[in-house]
Formats: structure tokens, C-alpha cells, sequence
């Protein structure tokens, strides 16, 4: 383990003790000391000193002895609709391995993405940004691709360890989340704000308008320049291989394949239609589950079950999902986008100073009480920072969507985070990507949203 990161932690546990022991006049003595343990824990999760799940069952400690939250607070992770969406995944991407249909769509795809490295990669991102328009949840996508995406690596020659590997899991895990933040109803905190919005200023926010404002930049754009970031930082060539898989994608599928391509039709069909019948991806999920794992026909038995679903990143989505709960139970998110609204330039007819300094709080607040935390702090605030710059408010609800798309670290993100141990990708190569791509987003796409809104007259 490199000795900076050690450092790192040692220094913000040091700040951490500070905050305890001598609170900042702005903050109650317990949000001092969630802001030390949040950042602790952060460190711990963005450095990799220990196991992910280690650090949340490290928080959760903490949280409970210092009595910062109460126990169904700090543990609402673990009967959260995410996590059992977490579960569900698991078991569909075990079913689609063990019934051996990843390696049949994987070679069907073999022939039209092994042409060049680009191709491949662009396909990955063209066929992810397909399902986001079907499929509610980023974990469900990532969970229906990977097996499918680890076929196909293993066709084109990309062994555990090479660079191609990688690129393809790297590829899978930013395709399935990032782009879905420019679609309504596809990323947890886009619902959130929708629904916050309805709640408190009674602003219903449509499918279309949302689309036409984000989709082409934060979806198209952003997509094209991920692509071409993974093609140069983690370069490498396609080597087909000649294991007679051609041969094999063309005779029948066998009577489990096709009861494993049920399941998934009719799984796919309820998460597309869930605005009509109300029923939770999740609950969907647990139902299908339940015929994946069915004696006699699911091809998920007890062995399958207990190598391909694991409790490690289940016990780290319930640490994610528990750091945003106390952060909101103690009010520290408030109090940090409060005291930045009262640092940043945010005055009326100074639109591209406003418009960057709101990105910047959803931005900031995304840092430190994760995604799905910046709609539920900032959103109640819309009305106060729309006096304050000048916008509508819905204008300032919609910069909450550039701040939390923008992710600089992987620990802000659960799917990125779930997708990173379950590819087996390290953080410190989830990070080659994320810190050139917020960089370009706060020197090239942010300008650009604001010219496009500008257009559009939002601002």
C-alpha cells in the first residue's frame, strides 16, 4: 500500500479528532462530527487502505457510538429499494453466466464490435445508452451487460489483468450510470429531484423538456468524450479468438436458456413500464430472483449463489447508502450548501458567474454527502437562490443535475463503486477517467450547457 495514502487518511482522521474536540461555530457539535467521520470514511473509500465494506461497517460503528443518528438511520441502507436492486443484479448476471447466454450475445456481438478497438468501445456505450432508455435503474443495466461485456472480452483475447479488459469493464460501469443522468426517470437522483420538485414548489418536471435540456451534452457529448478518454488512457487491440464459439451461437438456445430469456423479457418489460403499475424495480427484481433461483429450473443453485452473489458489496451499498441518511439526519448537507452560498458570487444579472457558481454547490454537496443527497439538500433551497441570482427556480433545479452527473471521485456514486468491485477494477483506474473528464466538464460542457440553455431560454 503506497505510504501517501496512508498519509491522506492519517491526516484527515488528525482533522477528523479536531472536529470532535472543537466544533466550528457554524455547525452543532454533531455535524462537526459527521463531517469528521464522513470524511474519514471517505478517505477510506477513495484511497482503497482497507475493503470498501470494511470502512462501512467502520461507519456504522461510529455512528452508532457517537449516537449520531439512530440505528434505523444508520442501517436504512440495508431495507432500501438500491439494495435489494444490488441483490437482484447479482442474480440475473449469475443466471445470464451459468445458463452460458453471455457467451451467446457475446458472440453475436463478436463479429460487429471486433473491428477496431473504437468500435468496440463505442458499441459498449451505443448499447448501454439503448437500455437507458428502457431501463429505470443503472444497476440493472450494469448487471444485464457485465456477463454479457466478460464474454466478449474473453473473445477478443482481454485476459484478467490486460488493458482491454479494463477499458471494457471501465466502459460497462461509466455507460450504464453516467449517461443515464440526462433522462429523467433513469438515475436515482434525477427521481429524486423530480419528486422534490413536485413536492415542494409544485413543478412537474416532463420527460421531453428534461431530455431536450441535458440529453445532448451530458449525454451525447459526455459519452463521445469518456469514449475517447478510455480508447487513449487505456489503448490496446482486439485478438479474436478461435475457440469455436461462431459455431456455437448458431445452433438452438436449450430449454434453460429460453426460461432465463423469459424471466429477463418479462423482467424488462414491468422495469419499462413501471409509471403505469407503480411496482418498484427493485420489488421486480426480487421476483425475478425468485424464478432465477427456483430448484429444478433457475439456474442459479446454492453453488452459483454463493460465488456470484457478494455480501462485501452489498455491506458497502448499505455503508453508501447509510453515509447520506445521517448526513441528512444531522443537517450537515444544509449547512455546507448554505455557507457556500454565502461565499460564491451569486447576484442577479451576473448569469455565467451564477449559473457556475450553482453548479458548483450541487457539485460540492455530491463531494461530501454523495449523489442522491445534493437533490434532497439543495432542492428545498431552489426558491432561496433563485432570489438570490436572478434564475427561476426551475432553472435552479436544473443546475442540481450538472453538479451531481459530475463526479470527481468514484466513492460519490454507488453504481460506480458496485461496478468497480464487481469488474475488480481498482480506484486509482476508475480515477484516469474521472479526473480528466470533470476537468473537460468544468472547462468545456459547462460553458457549453450554459450557451444551450441560453438558447433554449431557460436563463
Amino acid at each position: 500500500m503506497p505510504t501517501y495514502k496512508k498519509l491522506i487518511v492519517a491526516g484527515i482522521a488528525i482533522l477528523a479528532i479536531i472536529f470532535a474536540f472543537f466544533p466550528v461555530s457554524f455547525m452543532t457539535p454533531d455535524q462537526a462530527r459527521t463531517l469528521g467521520l464522513v470524511l474519514v470514511t471517505l478517505s477510506l473509500w477513495a484511497t482503497g487502505l482497507v475493503p470498501p465494506y470494511l470502512a462501512s461497517l467502520l461507519f456504522f460503528v461510529i455512528a452508532l457510538l457517537l449516537k449520531l443518528a439512530p440505528p434505523d438511520v444508520v442501517f436504512s441502507g440495508f431495507h432500501s429499494a438500491a439494495m435489494w436492486l444490488v441483490f437482484s443484479g447479482l442474480l440475473i448476471a449469475a443466471a445470464i453466466k451459468s445458463s452460458g447466454l453471455s457467451e451467446r450475445i457475446g458472440g453475436a456481438l463478436l463479429g460487429r464490435l471486433s473491428g477496431s478497438y473504437v468500435v468496440l468501445i463505442s458499441g459498449i456505450f451505443a448499447i448501454s445508452i439503448v437500455l437507458t432508455f428502457v431501463m429505470p435503474s443503472s444497476l440493472g443495466r450494469f448487471f444485464l451487460l457485465w456477463p454479457i461485456a466478460v464474454a466478449l472480452a474473453d473473445s477478443l483475447g482481454f485476459e484478467k489483468g490486460t488493458t482491454g479488459r479494463t477499458a471494457i469493464a471501465i466502459a460497462v460501469t461509466f455507460a450504464c450510470h453516467i449517461p443515464g443522468f440526462a433522462l429523467l426517470p433513469s438515475n436515482v437522483p434525477n427521481l429524486i429531484l423530480a419528486g422534490a420538485a413536485q413536492t415542494i414548489y409544485g413543478i412537474d418536471l416532463t420527460y421531453a423538456y428534461y431530455m431536450v435540456l441535458h440529453f445532448p451534452l451530458l449525454g451525447v457529448v459526455k459519452s463521445i468524450i469518456m469514449i475517447a478518454l478510455i480508447v487513449r488512457i487505456f489503448p490496446d487491440t482486439p485478438r479474436p479468438q478461435s475457440t469455436g464459439k461462431a459455431e456455437a451461437t448458431s445452433t438452438p438456445l436449450g430449454w434453460r436458456q429460453w426460461y432465463v430469456v423469459g424471466i429477463l423479457v418479462t423482467t424488462l418489460a414491468f422495469w419499462m413500464t413501471d409509471t403505469f403499475h407503480g411496482i418498484n424495480p427493485a420489488w421486480v427484481g426480487i421476483v425475478a430472483s425468485v424464478a432465477l433461483l427456483w430448484p429444478g429450473v433457475g439456474p442459479v443453485g446454492p453453488a452459483e449463489f454463493d460465488k456470484h452473489v457478494n455480501f462485501s458489496v452489498l455491506l458497502f451499498m448499505g455503508g453508501f447508502l447509510a453515509l447520506g441518511a445521517v448526513v441528512n439526519y444531522t443537517g450537515l448537507g444544509i449547512v455546507i450548501a448554505h455557507g457556500m452560498e454565502h461565499i460564491l458570487p451569486l447576484e442577479p444579472g451576473r448569469d455565467f458567474l451564477n449559473f457556475l457558481s450553482l453548479s458548483l454547490i450541487a457539485f460540492v454537496v455530491g463531494v461530501i454527502s454523495i449523489l442522491p443527497g445534493v437533490p434532497a439538500v439543495l432542492t428545498p433551497m431552489a426558491g432561496e437562490l433563485a432570489e438570490l441570482t436572478g434564475f427561476s427556480v426551475m432553472a435552479v433545479l436544473m443546475t442540481q443535475v450538472i453538479g451531481f452527473s459530475t463526479m470527481l471521485f468514484p466513492y460519490q456514486s454507488g453504481p460506480l463503486m458496485v461496478g468497480m468491485q464487481v469488474t475488480e477494477q481498482p480506484v486509482a483506474k476508475l480515477m484516469k477517467i474521472l479526473a480528466p473528464l470533470t476537468a473537460i466538464t468544468a472547462l468545456v460542457l459547462i460553458p457549453l450547457d450554459f450557451l444551450w440553455w441560453k438558447l433554449l431560454g431557460v436563463i
